[in-house]
């Protein structure tokens, strides 16, 4: 994620003596994302991510995301281990934040995702879920339909300077959710935030998924949802629908939507649009100081959420029923 905290050298070494990983011979900062400081760390026996949690991950759910990978891992799935100190905690403070450092993962992350790409991530989105069935930790979805119209009246009118009436669209589109919001679709582990830079590739074979720091308790076709809004739209913000047609069909490969998930699937597509359209938004109007890199554009999923409000049936995203 973008590089918002700087570590003196001399505190990033300290911390990091204290995980015996061997001595640390090179940082460099991950200038990509929103929401969290990232750093490749080279040391003497490895590679390792360091992790410093920013204002939007709350520390309280710190266990619950390190309990996550672990479990996961011990099911199958490829993913990052978090590393233990010497003092056996997962967590610690650096440079007044809480921090982690997990092992490294092998492969790229793909800015122009093709077919293959969607396939992959589909059929690794239903692993994730089966692994995560039997996890018997929960964690509230902090950025629910409920935590919508918060972050909308935190833009307010200054939305409309992004683009004229985009405050109206976004309120309206959060009472129109409010309304009529699906509750009793199945329900387990999501990942909440899964972005082609959050899940690598070795050629077209995904090689693990990053990231956990969205992951909640929540209906998992509406992961799936996400993973439709960040995957299989092109750059002028088309729907691709043979890149929707791999993913819906590497997901079934593994996990069969049921009749209700199949019905809720384009107002979960239009949810998972007005998400990240708020967030973004809020973001767009409130950058940190520091930040290396430029917020995301929340426009883009203002031009999402536009498609998926003239989509009525799940066979416009590719499903074959």
């Amino acid at each position: 994620m973008a590089v918002y905290t700087e570590v003196p050298d001399d505190e990033m070494a300290a911390f990091v003596a204290g995980y015996g990983i061997g001595e640390l011979l090179a940082v460099k900062g991950i200038a990509e994302g929103v929401s969290n400081s990232n750093f490749l760390l080279h040391t003497t026996q490895a590679f390792f991510i360091l992790t410093l949690y920013e204002e939007r991950v709350d520390a309280a759910d710190l266990p619950f995301f390190i309990s996550l990978m672990e479990h996961l891992a011990g099911r199958g799935l490829i993913c990052p281990q978090p590393v233990k100190a010497q003092n056996g905690s997962a967590v610690g403070r650096l440079a007044g934040r809480p921090a982690a450092i997990v092992t490294f993962l092998d492969g790229l992350s793909v800015r122009r995702p093709n077919v293959a790409h969607c396939a992959e991530v589909g059929r690794g989105l239903a692993l994730l879920h089966q692994a995560g069935a039997d996890f018997p930790m929960e964690r509230a979805n902090s950025l629910a339909v409920r935590d919508w119209r918060p972050l909308a009246e935190k833009a307010g009118a200054a939305a409309d300077t992004i683009s004229p009436g985009l405050a109206r669209r976004v309120m309206a589109e959060i009472e129109s959710h409010e309304r009529s919001w699906p509750d009793d679709l199945p329900r387990g582990v999501i990942h909440a935030d899964l972005f082609p830079n959050n899940v690598f590739f070795i050629k077209d074979r995904l090689s693990g998924l990053i990231d956990f720091y969205f992951a909640c308790t929540d209906a998992l076709a509406y992961d799936l949802a996400i993973c439709l809004n960040s995957w299989c739209f092109e750059a002028d913000s088309s729907f691709n629908l043979t890149k929707g047609q791999a993913l819906l069909a590497g997901y079934e490969s593994v996990r069969p939507l049921s009749e209700a998930e199949v019905a809720a699937l384009p107002q979960l597509c239009r949810g998972a649009a007005l998400r990240f359209l708020l967030t973004r938004l809020v973001d767009w109007l409130n950058v940190p100081p520091g930040a290396f890199v430029k917020p995301l554009d929340p426009l883009e999923y203002d031009r999402k959420l536009a498609f998926h409000q003239r989509v009525s049936d799940a066979r416009d995203y590719g499903l074959k029923r």
